[in-house]
């Protein structure tokens, strides 16, 4: 089969166990330091990615990923069916919400509490871990509480708990006090978010009539087929939005996962680092072999090879330790994402309280950080083959 004469030798050079074992130590470790960095990298990065998406599916499920209000009292009640068939909305539900305090005979707490309304899914459905969301949205003074409020509460499903509104006050013998009423603890849920430790759900009639609202005076929570597109979203659909008042869920969300994506980057920067002094090893032992094989060069030029096949020879040996070392790097590092939680085991690590560590791959990601190494390799061949370009056969071959 016809096989390029400069792949041919390339190929000869990088796989010949023959010549300076100096020149050798420095090519293994170019190809050991790009498969373990890529390895780092993509681990990293599946895992990250990974925890992001947990956190979007637990927290911004929980959250409306836009909210419209009305202008004013005199703007014609908000009407969900309006909004339902929008391009990328998957629910739409009324949304009453009020910063109220939770106290029980053992503790006290502040939470902001959101309205569930009959006829409508919930965002807590899929978290239940015991009671019923009919029971919450179809009986009056009712409540919904994440595992966590209801340990530090001391409450099980029956308990009654306190709800006490700062904002509304209402006047007795003993002057101003703030509204206050007892609820039925009616569901627990669990989403393993940050948003247990602060985020309550009531019926929404109960909840409208001690906000003293009227029972059409809620707003509007739009919830998307994907949080992350809500820019798209309000652009798409600036003309309808801009009759309304509205915020997204980067209002109050976004500062936390604007901290994970730097995190992730930072950690990507910081293990890249270990692929790129990988790269600069390849210029080193390419440097070096150039110095070693002038002479076969100087050979090789009188047999015909002109500086451009020369140049060849000397990119297809870079270009071999980091095709080898890219394609180690990468199958380690998949193989190690999809298996971590079981290598943490194996190795007696545990982390986060026992829960697995979540991965997600993403292909676009895989694809960049595996053809950017390509091509720091690539780039890294450049300087050695264009000073092989230049040796001199006569002046090499002189004293030969």
């Amino acid at each position: 089969m016809f096989q390029s004469v400069s792949l041919f030798v390339g190929l000869r050079y990088s796989r010949s166990s023959k010549g300076n074992a100096f020149v050798s130590f420095i090519s293994f470790f170019s190809i050991a330091g790009i498969a373990l960095g890529l390895m780092s990298l993509i681990t990293v990065n599946s895992v990250m990615n990974g925890f992001e998406q947990s956190l979007k599916n637990a927290m911004l499920d929980l959250v409306p990923h836009v909210q419209l209000s009305r202008t004013s009292q005199e703007q014609a009640p908000l009407q969900p069916e309006s909004f339902a068939a929008l391009p990328g909305v998957m629910r739409v539900t009324p949304y009453v919400t009020s910063d109220v305090i939770l106290q029980t005979n053992k503790e006290l707490v502040g939470v902001r509490l959101q309205g569930a309304f009959k006829g409508y899914p919930t965002s807590i459905s899929k978290h239940i871990e015991s009671g019923s969301v009919k029971k919450l949205q179809d009986t009056r003074y009712q409540l919904a509480l994440s595992r966590f409020l209801a340990n530090k509460l001391d409450v099980r499903l029956g308990s009654k708990v306190r709800v006490i509104f700062p904002d509304i006050t209402s006047y007795t013998p003993l002057g101003r006090v703030p509204k206050q009423r007892l609820f039925t603890v009616a569901v627990i849920y669990n989403s393993a978010s940050e948003a247990d430790t602060s985020l309550a759900f009531a019926d929404g009639e109960s909840l409208l009539k001690l906000l003293k609202k009227k029972p059409d005076s809620f707003d509007l929570s739009l919830t998307l087929d994907d949080a992350f597109s809500v820019a798209e979203f309000k652009k798409a659909n600036q003309a309808l939005l801009s009759q309304f008042e509205y915020q997204d869920w980067q209002v109050q969300q976004g500062a936390l996962f604007a901290a994970v994506a730097m995190e992730k980057r930072v950690m990507s920067l910081l293990l890249a680092l270990i692929v790129i002094v990988a790269v600069f090893n390849i210029v080193s032992a390419l440097s070096m072999m150039v110095s070693e094989k002038q002479g076969e060069v100087a050979i090789l030029q009188t047999l015909g090879f002109t500086p451009s096949k020369i140049a060849q020879v000397f990119m297809i040996q870079g270009l071999y330790n980091g095709v080898v070392g890219t394609a180690i790097g990468s199958v380690l590092g998949i193989a190690l994402a999809a298996n971590i939680n079981e290598v943490l085991n194996l190795v007696g690590l545990s982390l986060l309280g026992g829960m697995a560590l979540p991965v997600k791959f993403d292909s676009v990601s895989l694809t960049f950080i595996i053809v950017t190494s390509l091509l720091l390799s690539f780039f890294a061949t450049l300087y050695p083959a264009q000073k092989a370009a230049k040796v001199m056969p006569a002046e090499v071959l002189r004293y030969e």
